[in-house]
């Protein structure tokens, strides 16, 4: 049984900036979650997400309602979860942390069970991934300089091996064309996909789309604000690039609301956001039965990676033939010691392909020492034995204090 559960806050504060079309960052943020068996046993997740916000929503509402329960029954944990906040975090960072908490009960699960993560997420239908390589954000430069100081990083993860590349769009009109245009120049034969994050109005982006479109882009993603997820149907009736979203989504729900809506077509589910691994493999089946793929958003450190990287290899692509086109790992390269420098065992990812880890649960594993250095606040519970207050009854005066 679960005997405690405890979060880390890391923060690593970065040399220099990069910003994409909201704003820029000056700092990364993660949200470590660990379970611990009664054995001794843990297991590992990660949330994507406000990390202060989420941390308080895993310490002060869900660590206790998990306290005691069978680590094995985690679909029913995070039912247990779901059911306990219904009334007012369907969806939003309290979704985050049940997804942290998800990510972590299978990663313990696969430990305890001896197999892997993906076995348990339905089986591996292959033993490696390609990944396309994220980056290309912005910095403070001049528009000229911006513009080669992209194609420069750019050049560089192709030398890398990496043969799909997905840039930043955004920034104004003017300099996304010309951004879209100099890298099919530059890397004619790259397959490329960019990413707005939302910035653009449905006419600017019917024009950017006409643009990805003229110059091969694969997808072009978050094209549009998910506070209208009815204009993706327009826009994919006027440009003929896929339309790819969902990484401010969550649940089969939410992405079943999404995709019925038409335009998308291609899912993207963030594990660390969207519900965790579980509802994952949930969502993609919901998308599978409109004929839409999926493929997950990946932003962190090597946790959510090596989440994302099992669930692609468990996905069928629709509608499937003997020679499909493979499903693309997202692996962001931005500066991030936190995922490079923080980890005992971490993923093999050699000439743009992540091997797919076979050892039991996740196979990553954070060094704690080398996780000190990043964290700024520890929270911890444990399980107190059978004086404890029932679940239920902690679920109901939890209730009570909020209606």
């Amino acid at each position: 049984m679960i005997q405690a559960i405890k979060t880390y806050r890391l923060q690593h504060k970065l040399e220099e900036s990069f910003g994409f079309s909201q704003w820029h960052y000056d700092k990364r943020n993660a949200l470590i979650v660990e379970i611990i068996d009664e054995s001794g046993a843990c297991g590992w997740g990660e949330c994507y997400g406000p990390a202060t916000v989420t941390q308080n929503a895993i310490d002060t509402f869900y660590a206790p309602l998990l306290m005691g329960w069978d680590p094995l029954r985690n679909e029913a944990a995070w039912n247990h979860c779901w059911r306990s906040s219904l009334d007012f975090a369907m969806k939003g960072p309290m979704m985050g942390a049940i997804s942290g908490i998800d990510m972590a009960l299978l990663d313990l699960k696969g430990k305890l069970l001896g197999v892997s993560a993906s076995e348990l997420m339905g089986g591996r239908v292959r033993d490696r991934v390609e990944c396309y390589a994220t980056g290309m954000y912005f910095r403070q430069q001049s528009e000229q300089q911006l513009l080669e100081t992209i194609l420069s990083e750019a050049a560089d993860y192709v030398g890398q091996g990496y043969k799909a590349l997905k840039i930043k769009v955004g920034k104004n009109m003017a300099f996304d064309k010309k951004l879209i245009e100099a890298m099919r120049r530059t890397f004619p034969d790259s397959r490329l996909m960019a990413d707005s994050n939302h910035a653009y109005d449905l006419p600017e982006a019917i024009e950017i789309g006409h643009q990805l479109a003229r110059y091969d882009y694969k997808w072009f993603e978050e094209p549009l604000s998910p506070s209208h997820p009815a204009l993706f149907r327009q826009l994919a009736d006027k440009v003929d690039v896929p339309i790819a979203t969902g990484e401010c989504e969550q649940t089969r729900f939410g992405f079943q609301e999404l995709l019925s809506k038409g335009g998308v077509q291609i899912a993207q589910p963030d594990l660390a956001y969207c519900g965790g691994p579980t509802e994952a493999v949930k969502i993609r089946t919901v998308a599978a039965s409109m004929g839409i793929n999926t493929v997950a958003h990946c932003w962190g450190t090597q946790l959510n990676l090596a989440s994302a990287l099992h669930f692609l290899a468990t996905t069928y692509v629709e509608p499937g033939r003997a020679e499909i086109t493979e499903p693309l790992l997202e692996r962001d390269l931005t500066c991030n010691p936190m995922r490079d420098e923080m980890y005992a065992v971490g993923l093999e990812i050699e000439s743009g392909f992540a091997k797919v880890p076979v050892a039991p649960g996740l196979g990553v594993e954070p060094d704690r020492a080398s996780m000190e250095q990043f964290c700024v606040q520890k929270t911890e519970k444990h399980h107190v034995g059978k004086n404890a207050p029932h679940a239920d009854q902690r679920r109901k005066a939890d209730r009570e204090e909020v209606v």
